[in-house]
């Protein structure tokens, strides 16, 4: 890469900026524990995929991250948060290679140089800066396995992705009229009333009796267990306060020195008859241990990272030592110190939770089958040219009426920064009457622990609805929301040609 890029002289060269905090968590070093017998966890294309292959590719993704490559990293990893986006940018780096091998697609050395001077990681004052790539290379690749190559392979990767892309949408258009009415949905501005059906009103009619309970106790039985409780011990090597405060390279050092003294305390974990608080001690590591806790209620102890009371709930006596688990600043180790399985209820400890899904559960059901009666009935009003009060009034509910609000709102200067975030309510409310005409009703639409009903009392035409550079700019992201779903269907079909499949667990 060094070589392809040496052709292009015109770089200037401005000071070296330190790598931000969260490219640390993406390149300090993990031992490779494919060694350590974690072994086989699917197959791929005939063959085995192997945990390595997964943190390889896993590693990449940080990588590509890392680089500015957002497109690319959201597309194979479906913008999946946590390890569920490593795992699947993971298998789909494989299904794209092997698909990009099987079409022929091989970007030159200059398609990829252009693309590597253009990632925003390497951009300075004026441009591409070869200082930047530089101190990349041999301060965040070097030290930690990777090398310029890894780049390299994953702009070729997201050149042959780009191409595939582009083959699939060649053949997507959209006819002008369905983009005219897509459009007007999109921007007119709806005036709609709500009605709320709220469970209150219909709590205080429900009764349960014991017989009631008893028959609940007999048909869920299995389902009424205790929560299973569990109690580790653990160490902790983590940042001091003053470490807490390093940045850039000073900081993966240090981290890596951590990850380096985790990796040497696991090792010697995997020895025969190996005890947790003797290797801890021998590694100069204090050893703490927490109360019985459950998976929904973690010891405070283990608050410094979510994954870690999951973690706990993963190990059994068998295996009873954790990997290395790697938070803000640091790592912890956990090893099982006793399990309380969970136990069967008796009718008496499990009647508070029957009574509560009882009434949860026909509160539900009373509230959808007067929410549909509502519905109806301001349905046939309004349809025999009764006005929408006379109707509710009727009816006996309350209308609540809405700001007008277009589906697709336009954001403001003020929220270019931060876009106002809608509400699951009006994100509900969008969808259901998206497409009625006005004096229209929706179903009853259950919305968290109540319900809504929905009237579109009426559509006005978009100020912008004749503005030609809005409108292509909504048609050419409708055509790109087209081209996305095909494709994300390529994409399901190719990986299920590649027959792939986990084992459990």
């Amino acid at each position: 890469m060094m070589k392809l890029l040496r052709r292009h002289r015109h770089w200037l060269m401005i000071v070296i900026a330190i790598l931000a905090i969260p490219f640390i968590f993406y390149f300090v070093q993990t031992p490779d524990y494919g060694a350590m017998g974690r072994g086989d966890v699917g197959q791929i294309y005939g063959r085995k995929l192997t945990q390595l292959e997964i943190d390889r590719n896993a590693r990449l993704g940080g990588l590509a991250q890392a680089l500015g490559m957002s497109d690319f990293w959201g597309t194979l990893s479906g913008s999946q948060p946590g390890n569920a986006g490593y795992g699947t940018f993971a298998v789909n780096l494989i299904v794209l290679r092997h698909e990009a091998e099987r079409l022929g697609l091989r970007p030159s050395s200059s398609e990829i140089a252009d693309v590597v001077r253009a990632l925003p990681v390497f951009q300075g004052e004026s441009g591409f800066d070869l200082h930047k790539f530089s101190d990349f290379v041999q301060n965040a690749l070097a030290p930690n396995g990777l090398a310029e190559e890894h780049i390299e392979q994953l702009v070729r990767d997201q050149l042959c992705l780009n191409q595939i892309k582009q083959l699939l949408g060649t053949g997507v258009s959209i006819p002008e009229a369905e983009i005219n009415a897509d459009y007007q949905r999109a921007y007119d501005k709806l005036y709609v009333s709500l009605i709320r059906v709220g469970p209150d009103d219909f709590a205080k009619e429900i009764t349960i009796s014991d017989e009631d309970v008893r028959k609940y106790y007999e048909t869920h039985q299995a389902e009424l267990k205790s929560e299973e409780k569990r109690k580790v011990d653990f160490v902790s090597l983590a940042l001091t306060d003053d470490q807490k405060k390093l940045t850039g390279k000073e900081r993966i050092d240090v981290l890596q020195e951590l990850s380096d003294r985790a990796t040497d305390l696991t090792q010697a974990l995997l020895e025969k008859d190996a005890d947790f608080k003797q290797v801890a001690e021998k590694s100069h590591v204090a050893v703490r241990t927490t109360a019985e806790f459950t998976a929904t209620k973690p010891d405070p102890q283990l608050n410094a990272d979510p994954q870690l009371g999951a973690a706990a709930f993963k190990l059994s006596m068998q295996e009873p030592h954790s990997d290395p688990i790697q938070v803000t600043d640091g790592f912890y180790i956990l090893h099982l110190a006793g399990v309380v399985e969970a136990r069967s209820l008796t009718v008496e400890e499990a009647k508070p939770k029957i009574v509560e899904a009882i009434k949860s559960s026909r509160v539900r059901e009373l509230m959808s089958t007067k929410g549909a009666e509502i519905a109806q009935q301001l349905r046939q009003a309004t349809k025999s040219g009764q006005a929408l009060e006379a109707a509710t009034q009727q009816a006996g509910v309350k209308v609540e009426k809405l700001p007008p609000f277009s589906v697709l709102e336009e954001a403001t200067e003020a929220q270019e920064k931060k876009p106002k975030e809608e509400s699951p309510e009006l994100i509900t409310i969008k969808n259901a009457v998206a497409y009625l005409n006005p004096g229209e009703v929706t179903d009853f639409l259950p919305a968290a622990d109540s319900g809504l009903i929905a009237v579109l009392e009426k559509r006005e035409p978009s100020a912008d609805a004749a503005n030609s550079e809005k409108k292509a700019a909504f048609e050419k992201r409708l055509l790109n929301n087209r081209r996305q779903i095909v494709f994300y269907e390529w994409l399901r079909e190719r990986q299920q040609a590649a027959g792939v499949q986990f084992a459990k667990g």
